[in-house]
């Protein structure tokens, strides 16, 4: 080799569930030709990220190369997959390749983006390949919980890669494209180098369950349910939707999609044919006036998200619709960590109104999209990799996934974001650190995690905040006490008098013992009222707020 190398470096994904950006280059050290998988989004929450609207990966060290970038592969159409790619392109401009269904979502978001559609390339499943620069890339098609997922395969100078996405290994998956083993047997007989693989399940101990086992036991529960049975899955889970209405219409029951992802998704996957033999549905105008015992509604916010359908139906109404005591609401879908408070509130509030709440407690109604421990273990005989790379999990997935690796007799290399791993040779190494973080969009703009902004909101938040305004006349003397507006804070502390009558007092002493040098300086009289104010409220209250000084000359 002539100083060429083959690296693999996360960008986000690795360390974390969500926000999947995994680059792949070849080449000598910093004139590497690079791929970018996947290019995804995380979901904030109120707790660490108080107002802002989603989460993107840091690409900084790949925008500084993007005169390298060959080609970007998404995998399936998974928002923490492909949901950055409109927020993103400009910085890249590579073109972007993916399957049918994927390409359809893919575009529907460069187009919000104001992007042209033609730079979303619709690729065939293996065994075509794309070229782009040194690689050749397959999209190899594997089940999971959205249709026409595919792993990639990756033929590199130094051998071949194998990149499973998000998978699980279901050979009736009902929508979408079934395991098959004895093509991925073939595509791996001439020995792989690498598999980079998914880890989201690795701490379940029983292998992965068929989604073709849920039907039964979800028409069951529709047929003994008495009033309205409304359920709630992924809108993405087009396998789940289409499993859920066959057993409404079964069950006599006229179906409602209700939510604008459940629609686009089911439009997106008739479109591209995947989706086959839906069943017909009923416009919530029209549902109204059918019994509620011969009405199904499928519902987006399975995951309690506020504005999506079921939190509005559990608020009270939705499309002129409304839930009564007798009522079933079924969630066909697992509460993703971190979920757990927006679900139960919404559950509760069911309850309240009399409606029958079914979760998925003993696994009837849910099957995960992703491979289990044993599946994995599965995984690595089937490929027979020289190493395998964790990716898709927490910093505890990943390390639990190298160890199940290691005891299969298989190497195993835990990389995590901004490790950028070297896997020329037979022993793969660390090459270098890359500094990556995380972008916030927030309203409609990009802001950084270190910009500030998202910790001044926390701070407001936990602290709460004083204005002080000062008015000094031209001789510089003040015109009058300072005086002050509060937000986020009690009106009355320990003296039982207005807070605000407290702090003003306060600060008009500081102002009549202040001397000329203060007066004068904006910055020594910003520092000394902050001072007192905030001491001053930690006396009443117990707190320092944050506080905002406002000086006013009249010169």
């Amino acid at each position: 080799m002539s100083g060429e190398r083959l690296i693999y470096l996360p960008l986000g994904g690795a360390g974390e569930i969500g926000m999947n950006a995994y680059v792949y280059g070849y080449g000598k050290p910093d004139e590497e030709r690079l791929i970018l998988v996947d290019l995804g989004v995380t979901f904030p929450d109120m707790d660490s990220t108080p107002g802002v609207d989603l989460i993107l990966p840091d690409i900084t060290w790949l925008k500084e190369r993007r005169d390298r970038l060959e080609a970007i592969f998404i995998t399936h159409a998974h928002e923490d997959h492909v949901g950055a790619i409109g927020h993103f392109w400009e910085d890249l401009g590579a073109p972007i390749h993916a399957r049918a269904f994927t390409a359809n979502i893919a575009r529907r978001k460069m187009d919000e983006h104001g992007h042209s559609e033609q730079t979303v390339k619709t690729a065939s499943p293996w065994p075509e390949q794309i070229t782009a620069g040194p690689f050749k890339v397959g999209f190899l098609p594997i089940s999971h919980s959205i249709p026409e997922s595919s792993s990639l395969v990756i033929d590199t100078p130094e051998g071949r890669l194998i990149h499973t996405g998000d998978f699980k290994l279901d050979e009736t998956p009902l929508v979408g494209e079934a395991f098959d083993r004895a093509l991925w047997e073939e595509v791996s007989k001439d020995g792989v180098k690498a598999l980079i693989c998914d880890s989201t399940n690795v701490f379940s101990k029983h292998p992965g369950r068929s989604e073709a086992t849920l039907g039964p036991e979800i028409e069951k529960l529709v047929k003994d349910a008495s009033g309205m049975v409304v359920a709630t899955t992924f809108a993405s889970n087009v396998a789940r939707v289409k499993t859920l209405a066959e057993a409404g219409e079964r069950a006599g029951r006229s179906i409602v999609l209700l939510g604008r992802a459940m629609r686009r998704m089911i439009e997106a996957a008739t479109e591209t044919g995947v989706l086959k033999d839906f069943p017909p549905v009923v416009s919530p105008e029209d549902a109204t006036s059918i019994p509620r015992e011969n009405v199904m509604l499928l519902v987006t916010g399975s995951q309690g998200e506020r504005r999506a359908a079921s939190a509005q139906l559990a608020r009270g109404k939705y499309q002129g619709i409304t839930l009564k005591e007798g009522d079933t609401f079924l969630f066909s879908s697992k509460i993703i960590p971190g979920n757990e408070r927006g679900v139960i509130r919404i559950m509760n509030q069911f309850s309240e109104a009399g409606v029958d709440v079914v979760d998925d407690n003993d696994g009837l109604y849910h099957v995960s999209g992703h491979a289990n421990r044993p599946d994995l273990e599965m995984m690595h005989k089937v490929v027979n990799p020289q190493v395998v790379v964790p990716m898709h999990g927490e910093h505890r997935h990943l390390r639990e996934h190298v160890k199940l690796a290691q005891t299969g007799g298989k190497k195993g290399v835990l990389a995590v974001n901004g490790m950028m791993i070297d896997l020329s040779g037979n022993s793969p190494t660390v090459a270098e650190y890359v500094d990556t973080g995380r972008t916030y969009v927030d309203g409609s703009v990009q802001i950084g995690a270190l910009d500030g902004v998202v910790r001044d909101r926390i701070r407001m938040a936990l602290n709460g905040h004083v204005i002080v305004t000062v008015i000094l006349d031209e001789n510089d003397d003040p015109l009058g006490d300072p005086w002050c507006e509060l937000m986020g804070l009690p009106e009355e502390g320990r003296s039982r008098v207005p807070l605000v009558d407290v702090l003003e007092e306060d600060l008009g002493q500081y102002l009549g013992r202040a001397g000329n040098k203060t007066l004068t300086d904006d910055d020594k009289l910003d520092e000394g009222l902050r001072r007192v104010a905030r001491q001053t409220t930690q006396n009443e209250i117990g707190k320092k707020p944050e506080v905002t000084v406002v000086v006013s000359r009249l010169s």
